[in-house]
């Protein structure tokens, strides 16, 4: 643990992510990559292992405190679990009823991030560049997948959230999206909404059982394999734009739990399409400006953080 960190900037970070979760097409793994706390969460996560529960059954609470960097990631869950179920409404919300506005927001997020990301990769090559196309290939193809029918067992929704958090600790692939694949991103989101406790319960076992277990597999990689891992998330960034380009045209249908009609899906067309199908305003010189804004912000956290570094270390 860092005794003299700033861990109220570290719930602020944790915040950002969870906001990123909520939304289906963006990564609160991204915004953790970005701001450089990325692979201490990887390492921190991995840290619950079999000696930590020893620890815990023993009852030496300072040494598995200090094992798990417990402060770090208290700090970090704190944020996301705050922002999670303060903006799950308003995201809804935003989602029905601005969705230009907020998609062209995100769209600027993910082109910043992607470029933040490959600045990691110091030397490129076939591999590298290999990679990339794969990651982009991969996240391409799940966003073009048509989201299901699935049940509402408890099984089912353990499942859910064991895929889900390991998607969301993913910078490019959204867990919040798996979850619409599977048919259960409003289920869920109701579940929080109107604080199920039981589903939330269920949901919540699947994901520290599929996080623990995933970030093993992912510390791995980013040790051993340190270059392709990071061009193949840069990848999943970029493919993950199809995801969350503005203007949209919906192609199939389907009735939520609450009766309500809601796209199932949709095709990318060009705001000019989008004036002449829906025949109104595109709001393409505020889409334009809400993109240029989400770049200017992960830029700034960026730099912020590179500076905060800085300084940290001069001290």
């Amino acid at each position: 643990m860092k005794p003299d960190r700033n861990y109220l900037l570290l719930i602020l970070r944790g915040c950002a992510m969870g906001a990123a979760d909520v939304v289906p097409g963006v990564s609160g793994g991204t915004i953790a990559f970005i701001t450089g706390i990325y692979e201490e969460l990887i390492d921190s996560i991995k840290s619950i292992d079999l000696q930590a529960l020893k620890l815990l059954a023993r009852f030496r609470w300072k040494e598995f405190w200090r094992k798990i960097n417990g402060n770090f990631l208290l700090a970090v869950v704190a944020g996301i679990g705050t922002s999670i179920f303060s903006l799950a409404k308003l995201m809804t919300w935003l989602l029905e009823n601005h969705p230009i506005y907020i998609w062209s927001f995100f769209f600027g997020l993910i082109i910043a991030s992607s470029i933040l990301v490959a600045k990691e990769i110091k030397t490129w090559n076939l591999s590298t560049v290999a990679a990339l196309l794969a990651g982009a290939a991969v996240a391409w193809w799940i966003t073009v997948m048509t989201p299901a029918e699935t049940p509402d067992a408890w099984w089912f929704i353990i499942l859910s959230g064991a895929i889900a958090i390991c998607a969301m600790i993913l910078p490019g692939i959204s867990g919040a999206f798996l979850l619409l694949l599977m048919g259960k991103y409003s289920y869920i989101l109701g579940a929080v909404s109107h604080l199920q406790v039981g589903t939330l319960l269920l949901f919540a076992v699947g994901a520290v059982a599929g996080i623990i277990s995933f970030s093993h597999l992912l510390s791995w990689l980013l040790k051993h394999h340190h270059r392709l891992t990071v061009a193949t998330l840069t990848g999943f960034m970029l493919g993950s734009l199809n995801k969350v380009w503005p203007w949209k045209q919906t192609i199939l249908t389907y009735i939520d739990s609450h009766g309500v009609e809601k796209p199932l899906v949709e095709a990318n067309i060009s705001p000019a399409c989008f004036a002449e199908l829906n025949h109104t305003d595109p709001l393409l010189w505020q889409a334009v400006l809400l993109c240029l804004a989400g770049l200017a912000l992960i830029i700034g956290i960026e730099t912020l953080g590179r500076k905060m570094n800085a300084s940290r270390k001069q001290a």
